[in-house]
């Protein structure tokens, strides 16, 4: 296997992960608020809210307005997940709440870098690799990639939002290949969803890499 120009990864689920679940960060922030939660029933009602939300990504919307626009996606499915929960009625302010939710994310503390994330980048970029995040994730992994310490080793980050379109969607990859100038037999993407990362970078004609975290 040739050496690549680039490597792209995947950023949850492949550089870092939630601590714990999604629910149980819910439940603690849902403490602040008064209303009591099973982290376990949210954990569940969350991903089944995601899964069937549509793609973060908004094709037709100007830059400046990319934020608002994430922030009312990802409220939606807040709203939704503590709708299926039995919960929702019990918030005197739901806005608020979400308000102090969004931000928490857009930190260090819900997160956890893997063990062999720091060592790996550090191994890739010695070897004069270029490395990119190709990631289906808002403007807050700016800041993310900065709290956690990641963000030293990257020259390119690529989020759906801002393309206007998500993996498996080869515009993702094509945006990001241009970023590099680099043709895509000569990159790599790493990531933790078969469907996303490996089935669509192999589409777009990438060296496809499924890291299976969960195992």
């Amino acid at each position: 296997m040739n050496r690549p120009q680039v490597i792209f990864l995947d950023a949850v689920g492949t550089l870092f992960g939630v601590r714990g679940s999604v629910g149980e960060v819910y439940t603690d922030i849902t403490r602040q608020f008064g209303v009591a939660a099973d982290a376990e029933r949210l954990n569940q009602a969350f991903f089944q809210s995601f899964k069937a939300a549509s793609p973060m990504a908004f094709p037709s919307a100007i830059a400046s307005d990319i934020p608002a626009k994430e922030y009312a996606w990802w409220e939606a499915i807040a709203i939704e997940t503590f709708r299926r929960a039995d919960l929702l009625a019990q918030f005197t302010d739901f806005s608020a709440f979400f308000a102090v939710l969004y931000d928490h994310f857009a930190t260090a503390a819900p997160w956890f870098v893997y063990p062999d994330t720091h060592h790996t980048l550090s191994h890739w970029r010695n070897q004069g690799i270029e490395l990119g995040v190709l990631s289906n994730f808002d403007s807050r992994l700016y800041p993310v990639l900065s709290a956690l310490g990641l963000a030293e080793y990257f020259s390119s980050v690529t989020i759906s939002t801002e393309v206007g379109a998500a993996k498996p969607d080869r515009r993702m990859f094509e945006t990001a290949l241009a970023k590099h100038n680099c043709p895509a037999n000569a990159a790599w993407h790493i990531g933790d969803s078969f469907k996303e990362d490996y089935q669509g970078a192999t589409a777009a004609g990438l060296q496809a890499f499924w890291l299976k975290r969960q195992d």
